[in-house]
């Protein structure tokens, strides 16, 4: 039988912290948003997912690779995110997002949103999406 060692924390748990150090941004407010040169929607689902339908313009990083894709000094750093004053940040229904939001504060980036919900509130809502 095998045993589950117990962690120091769970997802919920960092899901939660992580909340408590990010901002988020409704949906309707974040629609608001789309065309703005200033703002920077980044999805950070798996590739399959981009490709069945995100936010307009939106750059896709996912979640595993972000820290590599928000570092200039990485060779796989996506220069979109620097140039951004705002990001919103998005996946499926917000836990891979907010923890992304959590990241990219703690990397030093200033203003960063989760999208409430992730893009299934946006598609809810009757959000623009396209696909790859």
């Amino acid at each position: 039988m095998t045993m589950i060692r117990p962690l120091k924390k769970g997802f919920k748990q960092l899901i939660a912290e992580a909340n408590a150090a990010i901002e988020t941004i409704s949906v309707h407010d974040a629609m608001a948003l789309v065309g703005d040169p200033t703002v920077l929607f980044l999805d950070v689902r798996e590739a399959q997912e981009f490709a069945a339908g995100a936010a307009p313009a939106a750059l896709h990083a996912a979640r595993g690779f972000l820290e590599f894709h928000a570092d200039p000094e990485s060779p796989m750093h996506k220069p979109e995110l620097a140039r951004a004053d705002r990001i919103v940040v998005y996946c499926a229904s917000g836990g891979r997002s907010t923890l992304a939001c959590k990241t990219l504060v703690d990397m030093g980036f200033g203003k960063v949103f989760n999208l409430a919900g992730g893009i299934a509130a946006w598609k809810a809502a009757n959000g623009p999406v396209t696909t790859a």
